[in-house]
């Protein structure tokens, strides 16, 4: 990084116009930018500016310092804001057609309201500190950024922290990324505006009664203030910021079976024909660590992303025969390197290794620089010669993107990276990582859409078609219960694809009283497959007990077919997960809704971070406590519900006590819904939506957009997809189906809708509907009264 003028850079970049404020204090001269102010308060320089009507950059660093700084996460450049001013006294008034951002020059104090003058934000008087620090040789600062809160005002994300707290007021957490512990500095107010303090140093985050801050490693303190008047419109927000989340193909929402680790090429290919023979429903296979050759059976070729001539013989012909099941084959990589790889000896070569040990212990592995865009060429060269374009491989497991640390020593976090120092960029090593393989990936082949499992996350990195699990976490009830919070403040930054490992990761303590066969650990895993059913990924996967069901029984057997039926469940409703995956990436939607998202004006929604909604209308409520037959369960106020498995109508703004056998999960679903639910099939493309049920839940009025495309590849970008929206007049009982907008390759012309309706309180069994009406639809409104 460079240090650059401070006067060349903004008054090239602005005319600035001067005017002066006066208090009795001093005389604070403002500059006037086009779209915001720069002026020096406290011994900083301090610059404001919209991006937008709702976005508003704050940037500051001491004073006669200027610093050029390039982030790493925000991908929007400001767009042209007519931006009007106007000064009272001290106070520099600056709106746009949302916002107002009030300036105190004197104190460098600036608060932030809607345009009716409600307070939403103050960035505290005072509240900024820059202390001198030597960063390994680089005069840097230690960089703290306060804010002032209202005493009850509810807050969200922080990261994926497992405290099994869902509101993140009066709490402190140091932010440093590491195996279960993802973090961003962001947070979300239940005011409907988010914060993002755009810094990538090992930092804390602290909330107390005085002030909530940031404090990190830097040259500056620059963030982002972001108004969406919701949680909707804040993540829009953040997305416009820092990058949409691409479509992933529809055999990512389909079931990922794993485990650590299949050894041999026939292994995993046994277990994806096992899977086929008992008809169970199956799109992925992960062939986890160590399939490449292991030197003198040590590591020392670890992750030389080429395969074991012994084990795996004939990787591509491996590859092609899972493909001929229907099946989808991930590949996993590391960001370390073996010292007798050929990746290690060029990155050596070049100076872009970090030169910490990695994973393995002992191992002399170590991690490339992923803040060097060569570097990220280069792993990409030896991935795509080695794997992708090889063997033809589906999508990427980045495992360790934090990464792992073996045997650390506090002079290790002073090594050099292409950026700085690795204490100041450590939280955004998984976002390069992930960058670099999915930028190329797309330069490589476009046929196929990245898709990218990882251990670790930052904001920014939903641009890259990343899924971030919950890291190597134990297999306990109580660790099930700590994934559902942590999972919604994750995806409150923004960042909307999340799984965990279905049954925890280390299961060795279960091998007593039979392992799989242990009727408490078979609970255990089928409530967290319960769950899983119900996240962006479904993916199974632990070391010390395998997972495949069969290894829990037989069919007939209660752990097998409560397995086997949440299999099913998922499947029926892709169409559903399909349609919801469509508005995350094309309006900023969300897979895993926090109540407050919908519910916002329900105080009681606003600590509750154990349920939440998949998609628009569906409320999961996941069971997390052994032997437990009755759940309770909060259903907000502001809809009536219907319990998915009995038909039972009830209130919102009641606490119900459900009754949930083991094979079934409390799930309610929101008056007004519209439900397509799809064929039985054994994997997610198999037969086509040419015969859907769409399932109505009276009570309100409501819609559904049904979308689909060619399945994979990036065609959708070019306007090669359809949409048909349906809507339901609850008044008139009347249900409409629009004209089908767009077209793509392979559409269905002609079709079926077999439409059910909801009977209040008719006992039934959920996955059945009585179909009371039969629909051709040839892409033609079509008007139904029922």
């Amino acid at each position: 990084m460079k240090f650059l003028n401070f006067k060349s850079i903004f008054f090239i970049a602005t005319l600035s116009i001067c005017f002066l404020i006066k208090n009795t204090a001093s005389a604070q001269a403002i500059e006037k930018t086009s779209q915001g102010v720069h002026f020096t308060s406290q011994g900083m320089d301090i610059q404001i500016e919209f991006y937008t009507n709702n976005i508003v950059r704050v940037y500051k660093t001491p004073s006669g310092v200027p610093y050029n700084k390039k982030s790493l996460s925000v991908v929007k450049l400001p767009k042209s804001v007519k931006v009007k001013f106007d000064a009272k006294g001290e106070i520099t008034l600056l709106e746009s057609n949302t916002l107002q951002v009030q300036v105190n020059a004197e104190s460098g104090g600036i608060t932030f309201y809607d345009t009716s003058g409600k307070l939403l934000l103050k960035d505290k008087d005072y509240g900024t500190q820059f202390t001198p620090l030597d960063d390994a040789g680089t005069p840097s600062y230690t960089v703290k950024e306060g804010f002032l809160l209202e005493k009850n005002e509810a807050i969200y994300g922080v990261g994926q922290i497992m405290d099994n707290k869902f509101n993140r007021r009066n709490s402190s957490h140091a932010m440093q990324n590491e195996n279960m512990s993802t973090y961003s500095p962001y947070f979300m107010s239940v005011k409907g505006y988010a914060v993002f303090w755009d810094n990538y140093s090992i930092s804390k985050f602290n909330d107390n009664p005085q002030e909530l801050s940031f404090e990190g490693l830097g040259h500056c303190s620059d963030y982002y203030f972001m108004y969406g008047k919701n949680a909707d419109g804040v993540i829009a927000q953040v997305r416009d910021l820092t990058g949409k989340a691409p479509m992933l193909p529809l055999w990512a929402f389909g079931f990922f079976q794993s485990k650590e680790r299949y050894h041999t090429q026939d292994e995993s290919l046994n277990v994806v024909k096992k899977y086929r023979e008992l008809k169970i429903p199956l799109d992925v296979v992960i062939q986890d660590w160590r399939y490449w050759p292991e030197y003198n059976k040590s590591d020392s070729l670890w992750n030389s992303q080429s395969f074991d001539k012994e084990r795996f013989p004939n990787p591509k012909q491996w590859a092609n025969e899972i493909h001929k099941l229907n099946a989808k084959l991930l590949i996993v990589t590391w960001p370390g390197f073996g010292p007798k790889t050929d990746q290690r000896k060029e990155f050596d070569s070049k100076k872009m290794i970090i030169n910490f040990d990695t994973w393995p212990p002992k191992s002399g592995a170590r991690p490339y620089d992923v803040y060097n865009p060569e570097a990220l060429d280069i792993y990409w060269r030896y991935l795509n010669k080695g794997i992708f374009s090889f063997i033809g491989n589906d999508g990427w497991w980045l495992d360790s993107t934090e990464p792992d640390h073996i045997d650390r020593k506090d002079s290790d976090y002073l090594l050099p990276t292409h950026l700085g120092s690795y204490r100041s960029v450590k939280n955004a090593y998984s976002l390069m990582h992930n960058k670099g393989i999915a930028v190329n990936q797309r330069k490589t082949n476009e046929a196929k859409r990245a898709v990218i499992l990882t251990r670790s996350g930052f904001i920014g990195q939903q641009l890259y078609g990343s899924n971030t699990w919950s890291g190597d976490v134990v297999s306990s009830w109580e660790m099930l219960q700590k994934q559902i919070p942590a999972a919604l403040n994750y995806t409150l930054m923004g960042i909307p694809n999340w799984n965990s490992d279905i049954g925890g990761f280390f299961a060795g303590h279960w091998k007593k009283d039979g392992g799989n066969k242990n009727p408490e650990f078979q609970e255990l895993y089928v409530r967290w497959m319960q769950f899983g059913t119900f996240c962006p990924m479904m993916r199974s996967h632990g070391t010390d007990l395998p997972r495949e069901i069969w290894n829990f029984g037989d069919r007939g057997t209660w752990c097998f077919d409560a397995q086997e039926k949440a299999i099913n469940l998922r499947y029926s409703l892709l169409p559903y997960i399909y349609s919801t995956s469509w508005d995350v990436s094309h309006n900023s939607g969300t897979f895993m809704r926090p109540l407050i998202m919908d519910f916002a004006s329900d105080p009681k929604t606003h600590d509750i971070g154990n349920e939440y909604l998949f998609g628009s209308s569906i409320l999961v409520a996941p069971v997390t406590q052994y032997k437990t037959r009755k759940w309770p369960v909060y259903l907000p106020e502001g809809s009536n519900w219907y319990n998915f498995w009995t038909n039972e109508y009830l209130t919102g703004g009641q606490t119900v006590s459900t009754e949930t056998e083991v094979d079934k999960i409390p799930l309610y679903i929101k008056s007004g819904s519209i439900l397509p639910f799809g064929p039985k099939v054994q994997y997610s493309t198999e037969k086509k939506w040419d015969n859907l049920e769409i399932r109505i839940y009276p009570g309100a009025n409501g819609e559904f957009v049904l979308y689909e495309d060619e399945n994979d590849n990036y065609n959708y970008e070019k306007n090669l997809y359809s949409t048909i929206r349906f809507k339901w007049n609850d008044a008139s009982k009347t249900l409409t189906i629009e004209n089908r907008e767009g077209s793509f390759p392979g559409i269905i012309k002609f079709r079926k809708f077999r439409i059910a309706i909801a009977s209040k309180n008719q006992i039934f069994d959920g996955t059945h509907f009585e179909i009371i009406k039969t629909v051709s639809y040839s892409g033609r409104l079509v008007i139904v009264k029922l």
